[in-house]
This record gives C-alpha cells, sequence and structure tokens, in this order.
C-alpha cells in the first residue's frame, strides 16, 4: 500500500497551513516539500514489500517512516506520537491528514514497524535514502571521499545495580519463570525454597543490616549466597524437566553469571566475598542486559553503550552501536561497508581507537591516506619507541644514542648489551641489560603517523576530523544523551532516525541556498 499524496483542494489547504509556519516550524515545512521526493514510488516499493501492510485500512509503511523520523525529531513516546497526529497541525500537514481527527495509526502499529525496520535494516536504508537525496544537488564530490569515523557515549535507558540487587533481581526472575511455567504463585516457591530475601522490596530492606558494619556485610553476603543455591537447588528438584526450557533456562544462567561476575572466594576461606575490580563483561543491569561498563577517555566513565558513525560531505553515511566495554575498531567493517555504498575512499580520518581494525591496515596497503595520531606509549621513566629512528626498509632500529640495530624478524629488535652497557643514555633508556624494542604488525603505517604528525601540514590534517565531531553533537542534539530503548540494536535504529534528520537538515540548507 502507497501513501498517496494530496491534491487539488487539500494540497492547497495544505500550502496554506504551511505559508503560515513560523521559522521555529520551517522543518515540517520542508519534509511537507519533500516528502515525495524523499518516499518515492521506488523507494515506497522497497518499503511495501518488506513491511506487507495487513487489515482492512492498513497503514502505509512510508507514512509510518515519516512518523519515525517525526517521533525522533520531537522526542517523542508512541502514545505522545498518536497524540499529536491528531492535534498538531505540524504534524497532520506533514502526514497529509489535515483536519482528521483521528491518527492514522496506532501505538501497536509504531512497534511493529519498527521491528520490522530491524528485521529489513530499513533504519539503515532511511539513512541511505537521504545520502541519495543530497547526492541529487550536485554539490558535492562522490568518486573519492574523504571520510571519517567517531563515537560518543550514550547511557543505557536500564537502571544500573550493584551486586546485592543484581543477584537478588535475578533470583526473581527465576522465580517469576517458574510462576510462568509451572504455575506456582511465586509467594509458594519463596516459601518453600527458603528465600527470605525476595519478601521485602528490595534484598538489602530483606537483610536489614548496619551496612557500616563490615562484619555484618560479610554475613550478609553469605546468606544472599546461600539463598541463591538454595533456589537451584529448588529448581532441580521440583522442575528439573524445565531447567533447559526458556524463559527458565535463561533466567538461571543469568543468575549464575550475576553471581559468579561479582563474587569471588574468601582469601580466609569464610565462603565469598564481592569481587575486587570489575570482571570483564559484565553485567551492570537487568533491566538491559546488553548494557556494559565503559569509558570514552581515562576520566569519563558510563554505562551503556557507543553511538559510531562515518562521514563524508558533511553527511553521515551509517552508524554503529556497540556496548559501552567493546573496542572503537570492531565498529571500523560495518561503517566502511555503509561508506563503499556511496562511492571510493581516498582519506580517512580517525582517532587512535580505530587504528588497530584489520580495515584500516587493508585500506593503508590500497593506497588509501589514513589521518590519525600515532599510538603514544605509556612513560615509565625510560625512552618510548618514537624516540628511536626504525627504517624498515634498512632493516635498522636507531636509538637516541645514535647506537644502531638490526632488524632480524618482525616483531622485536634487540639491542646488543655490548652497545647498551657502556651507554651514557642507558639510565633514561632500560634497568635491563640491553634494550629491546617491539614492532607492530601495522609499524609501516605508525612510523608515517609519527613523521607526520611533527609537522604543520601533518597536524592540520588531524584537525580536519573536527566535522565528524560536530556531525555527533549534532546526533546528540537530536538523539540526547540517554538511550530510549533497551538492546544494541534497537538504539542503532534511534541512531539512524537522529542522522537521517540530521542529513535532511543539511540537506534543507542546501536547498535554501540554491
Amino acid at each position: 500500500m502507497h501513501w498517496h499524496f494530496t491534491r487539488g483542494r487539500r494540497l492547497a489547504a495544505e500550502a496554506e497551513v504551511a505559508k503560515k509556519l513560523r521559522n521555529a516550524s520551517k522543518f515540517y515545512r520542508f519534509l511537507w516539500e519533500i516528502r515525495g521526493e524523499l518516499f518515492d514510488a521506488a523507494f515506497q516499493a522497497e518499503l511495501v514489500t518488506v513491511y506487507k501492510p495487513r487489515g482492512q485500512d492498513p497503514c502505509p509503511p512510508a507514512l509510518l517512516a515519516m512518523v519515525n523520523l517525526l517521533q525522533r525529531y520531537e522526542g517523542l513516546s508512541d502514545a505522545d506520537a498518536v497524540d499529536a497526529a491528531e492535534n498538531d497541525r505540524r504534524w497532520q500537514l506533514v502526514l497529509g491528514t489535515l483536519g482528521s481527527d483521528k491518527a492514522p495509526f496506532g501505538q501497536g502499529s509504531l512497534v511493529r514497524f519498527r521491528m520490522r525496520m530491524i528485521e529489513h535494516d530499513l533504519d539503515r536504508r532511511l539513512v541511505e535514502r537521504t545520502v541519495e537525496l543530497a547526492k541529487r544537488t550536485k554539490k558535492f564530490g562522490w568518486q573519492k571521499l574523504r571520510a571519517a569515523l567517531d563515537s560518543s557515549p550514550l547511557r543505557g535507558a536500564g537502571r544500573v545495580e550493584d551486586t546485592w540487587n543484581l543477584i537478588g533481581r535475578a533470583m526473581s526472575k527465576v522465580v517469576a519463570a517458574i510462576e510462568a511455567m509451572l504455575e506456582i504463585g511465586s509467594d509458594n516457591v519463596i516459601e518453600a525454597a527458603g528465600l527470605s530475601v525476595l519478601e521485602a522490596d528490595s534484598v538489602k530492606a530483606a537483610l536489614d543490616i548496619d551496612w557500616t558494619d563490615e562484619a555484618a556485610q560479610h554475613q550478609a553476603l553469605q546468606e544472599l549466597v546461600a539463598q541463591a543455591e538454595a533456589l537451584q537447588a529448588w529448581v532441580q528438584k521440583h522442575a528439573r524437566a524445565k531447567v533447559a526450557v526458556p524463559p527458565l533456562s535463561d533466567a538461571l544462567a543469568l543468575l549464575r553469571r550475576v553471581v559468579d561476575q561479582d563474587l569471588e572466594p574468601d582469601p580466609g576461606g569464610k565462603g565469598k566475598r564481592i569481587r575486587d575490580g570489575v570482571a570483564a563483561d559484565r553485567v551492570t543491569s537487568l533491566g538491559d542486559g546488553e548494557m556494559r561498563h565503559g569509558r570514552k577517555s581515562r576520566s569519563m566513565r558510563f554505562d551503556g553503550y557507543k553511538r559510531h558513525i562515518v562521514t563524508a560531505n558533511g553527511l553521515i553515511l551509517g552508524t554503529h552501536v556497540l556496548a559501552a566495554n567493546r573496542q572503537e575498531y570492531e565498529a571500523t567493517g560495518p561503517l566502511l561497508r555503509a561508506l563503499r555504498k556511496h562511492g571510493t575512499l581516498r582519506t580517512l580520518d580517525i582517532d587512535r581507537g580505530y587504528l588497530s581494525a584489520p580495515e584500516v591496515e587493508t585500506l593503508h596497503s590500497e593506497g588509501v591516506a589514513i589521518n590519525s595520531r600515532a599510538w603514544r606509549g605509556s612513560y615509565t621513566g625510560h625512552f618510548r619507541k618514537e624516540d628511536f629512528h626504525i627504517d624498515l626498509a634498512a632493516g635498522v632500529v636507531t636509538c637516541p644514542a645514535k647506537k644502531k640495530a638490526r632488524i632480524k624478524n618482525s616483531e622485536k629488535v634487540l639491542f646488543p648489551e655490548t652497545a647498551c652497557s657502556h651507554c651514557k643514555l642507558k639510565p633514561s633508556c632500560t634497568e635491563s641489560r640491553a634494550r629491546s624494542i617491539k614492532l607492530h604488525r601495522m609499524e609501516p603505517l605508525l612510523i608515517e603517523l609519527r613523521a607526520r604528525q611533527k609537522t604543520p601540514t601533518g597536524r592540520a590534517q588531524l584537525r580536519r576530523r573536527v566535522v565528524v565531531e560536530h556531525r555527533l553533537a549534532r546526533i546528540d542534539a537530536i538523539q540526547g544523551p540517554k538511550a530510549r530503548y533497551r538492546g544494541a540494536r534497537k538504539n542503532e535504529l534511534d541512531v539512524n532516525r537522529a542522522a537521517a534528520i540530521a542529513n535532511l537538515e543539511l540537506y534543507a540548507r542546501i536547498r535554501r541556498a540554491a
């Protein structure tokens, strides 16, 4: 089912409303003007084929896609989006429903359409579509692209909880699964298994101890662990036939995971204690199991996700969302695949987080210019690797004292002891008998980057990455710093909606300037 745009008198009525819109609502007028261009017949056919509208009066998928843009632009919930479609003339203008007192869609339609968008990557296709519109202006060069990658934090929507509440809530999920699958009341399970920690509003309230008393805390932890084990034993005895069947199997696995990730044997042999340090890939929230601890910098810690984007010509070509603990370079492949749909890459601007991606090494070998600061070795009071001159062609490494060592293998260079033993600079170089240098698999690129960043021209090239930072700032302004949904892929859909809006805003400026 296609979205047929208004004609005749209704179009004249829309034009009259559009004419009266104030400057603050100019984006609505722009969407009204380009809706037929954005959702042309070919793109609508794509949407219809995937969405397959059903029912007596099905809503066109193109209209639902436009609602998704409006919803993200205003930051509205599904219920508020329905309300806006019924009461906001700007929404009715864009959707072609002026004068209607009933929205052409319901909350359920929006939920189902988002699921279908994710299933068939329609949100990514929507971003591509906005780039295609900008291409038609002939204002950009798309044959040889200069692209940039960057990321920003996205705080998760799930509640971050401490060890006590994570274990307690995981136990509650097991009890809820038992109730649903075996039709046994949760109160009966709690009583039968002896789960007193689940009898209050929270685990800490049920334990009711002086939380400043370390001995009391330790004893309470043993009680919590004992009850978690008692619950698992009860399940094995009374629900053995269901332990491998979801949702009970999932709930049991989650309980085991939160216990194992946060607890370790007490060195004094007195049961368990809370782990010293954070476990790798630690679950931080049961509300959103994909959220993770992450850092954007040494001083900036957050819980949630990282949103990554790739830009060229000032437009966002693709996005990717990963858990906050995942490394930047893991997003490189998906971002480059989005980029390649629009042209040939000539120059790539990145920060050091993306530098170790295998794709970057491949691009460099293919002649693509890579702009990034090289990794800098940690300072331990001795010369860093970048203080040495590495000549791969000659197979020689020269130290700050002008002494040389041959490169005999591709991983490590060892200076002879005779060269180091009487060297006046040895106290600043090494405490070992002789200095060694590790060579990275990407050492040719790193040598280029170190040399380039020492020159004014090279540093000027590094500053070109500011464009992608501006695009990320616009994404943050549209989407906000906190995730609306739970799960990486749902939040990527939301980032893609924001990216499409940012691209359309740029397209609007280009049209006005033409």
